[in-house]
């Protein structure tokens, strides 16, 4: 495997605030990297930095190799799809068309066909012709997951795709984008479930105070130390039927 998505030494800042300091990251070809830490930790800059979204004052973040900085819009849509946080839909159109909007450098059939096929691919299609604003939250979000999947990127960045849904569904997107990764896209994933991130992710980054805490397989990055560390959990890796299962409480406060 290669790196796909490079980020060295990265510093950034949204106004007086650091969102990162001097984060160092690293997704490889075929390979599915879960991001994970406390709100404000910084999960969805280091997305967007690698998205060419967030400016740097620091270090420098490479796509394919190729500095984000100097990429057109273009070159960036073609080397990667994107999925934001945020949700919001601002028209009633059919989901065909939301999803149809991640494919914008095919032709419209083909696009509408890519479409259809991701809709299908994350159990969305019986959504095909409703009007988002007629649509569940958990709805939408398969729609908008879609869209990101649509464009069929090699690189894939995902932010918090599973909040808001219900246990089969989250299981679901994970599953698929695990299934992207086997097949050879680099995939970046925001998650506050850490039980999920353990479960799916090759690795996992944690984010502390806009920088990179523990990077390694899921074991050692979620170790006893780093969850007491960085999310004041008391933890431990216990055997489950599957494989080790994290368990977790919160910390007794003194007095």
């Amino acid at each position: 495997m290669t790196a796909f998505l490079t980020m060295w030494d990265a510093d950034a800042r949204l106004g007086a605030r650091t969102v990162l300091d001097g984060a160092d990251v690293q997704v490889e070809t075929g390979e599915l990297v879960a991001v994970v830490g406390p709100n404000g930790a910084g999960k969805s800059s280091l997305i967007r930095a690698f998205a060419g979204l967030l400016p740097l004052t620091g270090g420098i973040v490479r796509l394919r190799g190729d500095d984000v900085a100097v990429l057109s819009a273009r070159k960036r849509a073609e080397r990667i799809a994107y999925l934001p946080q945020e949700r919001r839909i601002a028209w009633n159109l059919p989901a065909i068309e939301i999803a149809a909007l991640g494919a914008p450098f095919l032709s419209a059939d083909k696009a509408v066909a890519a479409a259809r096929a991701a809709l299908d691919e994350v159990e969305a299609g019986h959504l095909t012709d409703r009007g988002v604003a007629e649509m569940s939250g958990g709805e939408r979000a398969r729609v908008l997951l879609a869209r990101a999947l649509a464009a069929d990127a090699p690189g894939l960045l995902v932010d918090e795709p599973t909040a808001g849904l219900d246990p089969d569904a989250q299981l679901m997107v994970l599953e698929r984008l695990q299934a992207r990764a086997r097949r050879g896209q680099a995939v970046l994933v925001s998650l506050h479930d850490l039980t999920l991130a353990a479960r799916f992710a090759d690795r996992v980054v944690v984010m502390h105070q806009a920088g990179v805490a523990a990077d390694a397989s899921p074991m050692a990055a979620l170790s006893p130390e780093t969850m007491a560390r960085v999310f004041e959990l008391t933890a431990r890796w216990v055997d489950g039927p599957d494989g080790p299962l994290l368990a977790a409480d919160r910390r007794q406060l003194a007095g």
